[in-house]
């Protein structure tokens, strides 16, 4: 949805928490609260007391039509434990303009204000559009906040480049009222795979050689959680099945754990049907035919173990092979070289639909927050550039969202036509 689109969104029966933070940007925010009661929604606002040296509470709360709120102490709000309630109303949590110091008050869970405090206590979606000057967007405290927030599923919108109020040029500018309105449609309420069911697999298998010991590899799962949480975000009923992993999956999640990759299968077969598959699970191809019953101890000779492997089961080939295949499948490729042309042969031999390609070898991918991945269909290809694995994420929902619309628009033509 872009700017032009505007007109297109509703926000009827809808309220949003505003928190306007201290900066130039400020002026913006009243701009975006005429916006929002435009499309039918309904604004509360928390200044903070930076924001009002660019904006008084006067003018916040004549647009909002509401009291505007600004001290963690004010006797009234606090009587009705204000901080738990304003963010228990509302459908989500719009940060507008961000300053660099609130983003790192929220990534370090600082609490001496209201709108702080408030968001400790949020149990609702947060978007924020940051506005400061270029150097310190660029700084790398204010990026390593950034990614904490963005790994805890905050929503970042901007800055877009331009000139700014010090007379420098650079990223910084906040995003304009029409496209932050718009980005907080998609982030809170826009949920177009409504009503499906999708699997995703992630994590690495772990096949035991004895009680202490086993044959792996480095996946982290970060790809494959992050995709769960796209989905969800996106509207659908999400099924995820993981080998060993440190990550925190989303709450809203079925979760199934799993070792190794005979359990996997199992667990994946006993799934179905769905409507999406997603097998970003880096799957052991071999497991020891025999597993000790005990620590295999060393030898007085020194020699090792002689361990017999066995293939393990294809996960990907068979669920695509099922009778119950989900009508998408989508397959991920962990190569070393040739990446292209063996996502390609991947395709052709597991029967999947899509391949998401990446060189873990070049690119050093496993348990990096960041992806640099290849789109592979059986007739083309497209380079997504290196960015964070959450945003990857995104883009591969936005696609599914792109395909399925796609599928549904041309079988209703074949039905009109018929």
């Amino acid at each position: 949805m872009n700017m032009k689109s505007t007109s297109q969104i509703d926000f009827t029966g809808k309220t949003l928490l505003l928190v306007i933070t201290g900066g130039i940007a400020a002026y913006k925010s009243l701009e975006l609260i005429r916006l929002i009661k435009k499309a039918g929604g309904n604004v509360r606002a928390i200044l903070t007391k930076s924001g009002e040296q660019f904006v008084t509470p006067l003018s916040v709360s004549a647009l909002c039509e509401h009291e505007v709120y600004t001290d963690l102490w004010s006797l009234k709000d606090e009587t009705e434990m204000g901080h738990i309630r304003l963010s228990r109303e509302c459908d989500g949590v719009i940060i507008a303009p961000a300053s660099a110091d609130f983003i790192a008050k929220m990534a370090h869970g600082l609490a001496n204000d209201l709108a702080s405090t408030m968001l400790l206590a949020a149990d609702k979606d947060i978007l924020i559009a940051p506005a400061m000057n270029h150097r310190m967007w660029s700084h790398p405290a204010t990026q390593d906040n950034l990614k904490t927030l963005e790994q805890r599923g905050v929503g970042i919108i901007g800055p877009n480049e331009g000139d700014m109020a010090c007379g420098e040029f650079g990223p910084g500018r906040m995003s304009e009222p029409e496209e932050v309105l718009c980005a907080a449609y998609k982030f809170f309420f826009n949920r177009p795979l409504a009503g499906l069911k999708a699997l995703v697999t992630a994590g690495p298998t772990f096949e035991a050689i004895d009680p202490v010991r086993f044959i792996g590899n480095h996946s982290s799962g970060k790809q494959g959680y992050a995709i769960a949480e796209a989905l969800i975000r996106a509207g659908a009923e999400v099924t995820l099945i993981s080998g060993p992993s440190s990550e925190t999956p989303p709450q809203s999640c079925k979760l199934i754990n799993v070792h190794g990759a005979q359990e996997m299968l199992e667990a994946t077969q006993s799934s179905l049907p769905m409507d999406i598959g997603i097998f970003t699970a880096a799957v052991s191809d071999w497991s020891p035919i025999n597993t000790a019953d005990q620590k295999i101890k060393k030898r007085d000779d020194h020699s090792p173990p002689q361990i017999t492997l066995k293939e393990n089961p294809d996960i990907l080939k068979t669920i695509a092979s099922d009778k119950q295949r989900p009508p998408l499948v989508i397959g991920f490729a962990a190569e070393t070289e040739n990446l292209i042309e063996n996502a390609q042969a991947k395709i052709q031999k597991k029967g999947c639909d899509w391949i998401i390609a990446n060189n873990v070898g070049a690119e050093n991918i496993f348990g990096s927050d960041e992806n640099h991945v290849y789109l592979v269909t059986s007739q083309t290809q497209e380079e997504w550039p290196r960015s964070s694995k959450k945003q990857v994420a995104q883009r591969l929902v936005e696609t599914i969202t792109e395909q399925l619309d796609h599928d549904t628009s041309t079988t209703n033509t074949k039905h009109a036509a018929e």
